[in-house]
């Protein structure tokens, strides 16, 4: 179980500036549902004084995304937008008391969307080219850009850090080679630029990529049960998926969020599943699980969850059913 601070945790359950801003002037979004991960930010800016009065966030994530994105609005409202572009995501992660190295690209989602936010109110093109032949991760659509500026920005020297920082390289890991030679390069320049000693630097080829891929897996939690563990959080053994047969796929979705519903119903919601189509998982939220902050967080925890057993991406898709 990752450590989080306190401060985390509160604005995690109880975050800051979440919702809708229906004056905003300013937005940005970054991510993709289809990828776990998406958030849009909303700001209200002064025209003349360029000044942040108010800013709002959606966030579609994790824990760590929700307070990464409110504490994000509670940094930069007040400021101006020349003073806000220059608060980075360890600007975020600091203001949280830290965040795990396996969640520091939350912080990064957040730093993007306000640089897209503040290009979008002065009417300037932000680029975030998440194109299909442009991706270099495709498992959770991160480009070379966004590996880049994640390298530059936080020295990174290794490919688990990328993969923290990114998530780039955190599921098939067939990137593995453009993920060494992005690392490498980036590394080159910071040592010419004397941000980096030549000793740290990556190298290609320092790295095993079978041990990489072990040691991303053991981070996000799945590691071999010894013992049954019936929390929602344990971890599972993913079914190849190259053997399963759809009527495999769908057996395996459907246990899975009976395996979750006890929790679910134990906190005054629940979940039923509606329809399966291709790698879309469509699901219906009931009692508490609806219209609040957290059920972003549970549709996220129901994918990783449905990720982790299938062993391939899928997009849990919450809908409103006749009765709701």
């Amino acid at each position: 179980m990752w450590d989080y601070t306190d401060k985390v945790k509160d604005y995690f359950f109880n975050p800051k500036n979440a919702g809708v801003l229906a004056e905003a002037n300013a937005v940005g979004e970054v991510g993709a549902i289809s990828c776990g991960d998406a958030l849009k930010l909303m700001l209200k800016v002064e025209p003349a004084t360029e000044v942040i009065e108010d800013a709002r966030f959606q966030t579609f994530g994790c824990g760590s995304a929700i307070a990464s994105s409110s504490a994000l609005t509670e940094l930069i409202i007040g400021k101006t937008l020349t003073q806000a572009i220059s608060i980075t995501n360890q600007d975020i992660a600091d203001f949280l008391g830290g965040l795990p190295p396996e969640k520091m690209h939350c912080s990064v989602m957040g730093y993007e969307a306000l640089q897209s936010a503040i290009a979008n109110f002065r009417g300037e093109v932000w680029s975030d080219d998440h194109e299909e032949g442009a991706l270099l991760c495709k498992c959770f659509g991160v480009d070379e850009p966004m590996v880049e500026r994640a390298v530059r920005m936080n020295k990174l020297t290794t490919i688990e850090a990328v993969t923290a920082y990114t998530k780039a390289g955190g599921g098939c890991l067939t990137c593995f080679d453009k993920l060494e030679e992005v690392l490498a390069r980036v590394n080159g320049e910071l040592v010419d630029e004397g941000i980096l000693a030549a000793h740290e630097a990556y190298a290609i080829g320092t790295a095993d990529v079978k041990v990489v891929k072990q040691k991303v897996k053991e981070s996000r939690g799945f590691v071999e049960e010894k013992k049954a563990d019936t929390s929602p959080l344990a971890p599972v053994s993913p079914v190849q998926p190259a053997t399963m047969t759809n009527l495999q796929k769908i057996k395996v979705i459907t246990e899975a969020i009976e395996e979750l519903r006890p929790f679910l119903i134990k906190d005054g919601g629940d979940c039923e599943l509606i329809d399966i189509d291709g790698a879309n998982v469509m699901v219906s939220l009931k009692g508490a699980c609806v219209g609040c902050q957290m059920s972003s967080v549970t549709v996220s925890g129901i994918q990783e969850r449905l990720m982790a057993k299938l062993g391939t991406p899928i997009r849990v898709i919450p809908v409103k059913t006749a009765a709701h």
